[in-house]
């Protein structure tokens, strides 16, 4: 938690009897994970933010000049008039204000163990556990290669965020059970496999687990077909989310999420200006950058029943984005998605997928992201309310 939050809690137990409080706050205690820790307590004292300025930058003179982005939070311990959201020197009435400073119920997105949407599973991409021992750079890889052109079989592609992003080129050794034989005949390799048991050995006892296979990543899981990469990291000046789409023979590395065989659609919803909307209030951070998480991010986002030609209209989407990216070859994610300075073929691929997604949602296209977000939070209440318990001899209605 953010040091503010003491006083937030410490201002809370003053007002207990009556009054309010107000403070400029790090925005991070509206957002990501420490929304469960400190607003829960706050609310159950019967307490409600009654005013809220949204995200600003604030600095100061000094010489290692501290820039951070600041709300500033107004929390009652009675009722008030109305209630208002201010940003960019506009000012919104609202019916309540809940701990994301949003325009809904006082819901907290909690974790989740799989999608409330139905979506396919996302997992954490594949652990070395290695000490860089299966890494390799493009020189080491092409060196290899010349002295044993048999070792081919053993090497893949690997990305994880960094990579991905800025189009770095890296590779690992990828050994199946059945090619451990051939890798330990190959002395380069067969080093770097004996420090990584020489590693695990002396590791934890769950890194000792694969001390019997030093040749495997600890976690190892590819597609069968492709698969779709998210950085955990990126961004938060990007206007979507670098999502992409893999072959089955790239290893997608822990430093990213993965999604493994799942069809196309899902590519589009998570570039979307919808699912960024919603990242940006419950991801964590990192400095500015947000911190895309499964159980928060992408379990908790709230999509509405998708019809078969709904389906079909994102795939349609999500192929013009990856097409238009294609057309900019050898651009980077990080060249393409620059705000003011994205192709306008790209461009364009993105706004005929935001105009599905809000379609899909709302029948039109949302005015801004507040609509969106008053929109999936309500959205979320319903499919995360809990059916009420029945009564003896009764049902639950």
């Amino acid at each position: 938690m953010d040091y503010i939050a003491g006083w937030f809690w410490k201002a809370s137990q003053y007002i207990e009897r009556g009054g309010a409080f107000a403070f400029v706050s790090t925005n991070s205690i509206c957002q990501g994970v420490q929304v469960p820790i400190i607003w829960p307590q706050i609310f159950a004292r019967g307490q409600e933010i009654f005013f809220a300025h949204k995200d600003f930058y604030w600095s100061n003179n000094a010489s290692n000049n501290a820039n951070v982005i600041c709300v500033v939070v107004g929390v009652s311990s009675g009722r008030v008039g109305d209630k208002c959201i201010y940003r960019d020197s506009q000012r919104q009435v609202v019916g309540n204000i809940n701990a994301y400073l949003v325009n809904g119920p006082n819901v907290i997105v909690e974790k989740h163990s799989q999608s409330i949407s139905g979506l396919p599973e996302m997992v954490a991409g594949n652990i070395p556990r290695d000490l860089g021992n299966f890494m390799l750079s493009s020189n080491e890889k092409e060196e290899l290669l010349q002295g044993h052109p048999e070792a081919a079989v053993l090497v893949r592609k690997i990305l994880g965020s960094m990579e991905f992003i800025n189009g770095i080129e890296r590779y690992c050794l990828w050994i199946d059970d059945d090619k451990a034989a051939l890798a330990n005949s190959i002395p380069f390799i067969k080093k770097r496999l004996d420090a990584i048991a020489a590693y695990r050995e002396g590791g934890s006892e769950r890194g000792k687990l694969g001390v019997d296979t030093p040749h495997r990543f600890e976690r190892t899981i590819t597609a069968k077909a492709t698969s779709i990469i998210v950085p955990r990291v990126s961004s938060e000046k990007r206007p979507h989310i670098p999502v992409g789409l893999l072959g089955n023979d790239v290893v997608i590395s822990d430093a990213a999420q993965a999604i493994y065989d799942a069809p196309l659609y899902v590519l589009s919803l998570i570039c979307s200006r919808m699912h960024l909307a919603w990242v940006s209030l419950t991801a964590g951070r990192m400095k500015s950058d947000l911190r895309y998480s499964s159980g928060v991010c992408y379990n908790s986002f709230p999509v509405p029943l998708l019809t078969d030609q709904n389906r079909i209209d994102l795939m349609t989407c999500a192929q013009e984005i990856l097409l238009a990216r294609e057309a900019h070859y050898p651009s980077t994610i990080a060249d393409l998605y620059v705000a003011d300075q994205m192709p306008e073929d790209l461009r364009q691929a993105h706004e005929r997928n935001d105009d599905v997604i809000d379609r899909i949602y709302i029948g039109r296209r949302f005015r801004n992201d507040t609509e969106r977000l008053e929109k999936l939070f309500d959205l979320y209440t319903k499919m995360t309310a809990r059916p009420a318990k029945p009564k003896k001899g009764g049902r639950a209605k």
